[in-house]
């Protein structure tokens, strides 16, 4: 990801577009320094390393360069390049730079009218952490404001940036619940980038406070200002880890009874050893006395007195078991690796999970593929 995110090309372009912006930039020189130290470097250094090459080569200083910054943006994101809401990391070094060079009491408007300006090329919830930690008050302040903004992507850094547990940033410290003002308003945006957000933000909640999250989503459902659907959509996704943890509330929220009667066949799988890489076929038939919603997930789990317990919990369907007609179930996930979940060989129990009750578990064995 590093080398597609920001590489030497990406350098070079930064310094064309400083140049052009300011005829004092030494694009040469700094393209050449930043680029020799990229390749011993890793993504938020080499993001770290190209801003303080913006700052040792702008000849200009406070406001006059923030305004030298702005001026070096293409006319629109999409000028740019970026394809998706979420921008283009070649401008990632920009609020980096933001951050590390102008956290300056008597300029911070100034300084957060650039990041919420330098959001739509690359969001700057990174950067604004650092405002958090040393201004808090006066960034929160800005984040409301950000959050009644026209553009939908500013809009959506005022969830984000606030984040408790934001990835790959720091920590703030601030109780989890400090910005539920600020989703209150945001969760009935019309931007899907916005409610994802918003849901995110509740996740991250619901992972010390789940009672909390609940209590918001039930609030937000009983104030009706949110279409049924976005707002399903965002309880689905900031309960996610609740409910692949089974957690009843979570799927009474949601509609679908955790004692409801549905009887599950035993698991069908089309034999019982594979090879890592293999598709992992399995069917199963769910039946019930009268008609009932169903959310069901299945679960792989690494077993073995010598292997740590490692768990795979993935949706499988939402559907509504008709009464007196099975509803038949089949999947065949690839069985691998992912960026969040290391599959290696061994011995592995795989269950359904309807309305958050598991299931008796099939058995199966995984090899490596002989090479």
């Amino acid at each position: 990801m590093k080398e597609r995110a920001l590489n030497p090309d990406r350098i070079a372009r930064i310094g064309r577009e400083m140049q052009a912006a300011c005829p004092g930039f030494d694009a040469a020189s700094f393209t050449a320094q930043v680029t020799a130290d990229l390749p011993r470097l890793e993504l938020k250094a080499r993001i770290a390393r190209t801003a303080e090459g913006l700052h040792q080569h702008l000849p200009v200083t406070g406001q006059d360069a923030l305004d030298t910054l702005l001026r070096s943006l293409p006319a629109t994101p999409e000028a740019a390049g970026a394809e998706t809401d979420f921008g283009l990391y070649t401008y990632a070094p920009h609020s980096a730079y933001v951050a590390a060079h102008h956290l300056h009491p008597e300029r911070l408007d100034h300084a957060f009218a650039v990041l919420a300006a330098l959001t739509p090329y690359l969001s700057a919830e990174d950067a604004v952490r650092t405002f958090l930690n040393t201004y808090p008050q006066q960034t929160l302040a800005a984040a409301a404001k950000w959050a009644a903004a026209s553009d939908h992507r500013v809009r959506r850094l005022a969830s984000e940036a606030l984040r408790p547990h934001l990835p790959w940033s720091v920590g703030t410290g601030l109780p989890v619940d400090t910005a539920l003002p600020l989703l209150d308003v945001l969760y009935t945006d019309s931007s899907r980038f916005v409610t994802t957000s918003v849901a995110n933000h509740l996740r991250d909640i619901a992972r010390t406070r789940p009672e909390l999250a609940l209590a918001t989503l039930t609030r937000w459902r009983s104030e009706g200002r949110a279409a049924d659907a976005e707002l399903a959509f965002i309880t689905r996704e900031a309960l996610k880890a609740r409910l692949k943890d089974g957690w009843a509330p979570a799927y009474t929220l949601l509609g679908y009874d955790p004692q409801a009667a549905v009887s599950v066949s035993p698991l069908r799988l089309t034999h019982a050893e594979y090879l890592l890489g293999d598709g992992l076929a399995f069917e199963a038939d769910l039946t019930a006395p009268t008609d009932t919603p169903v959310h069901v997930m299945y679960l792989l789990t690494r077993t073995g007195p010598d292997a740590p317990t490692r768990e795979t919990i993935a949706h499988l369907t939402r559907a509504t078991v008709k009464a007196g007609a099975p509803l038949h179930l089949a999947k065949t996930p690839p069985l691998k690796s992912t960026g969040t979940a290391a599959l290696a060989p061994g011995s592995y129990h795989l269950a359904l999970q309807v309305n958050g009750r598991r299931h008796p578990p099939a058995l199966l064995r995984i090899t490596n593929r002989p090479t």
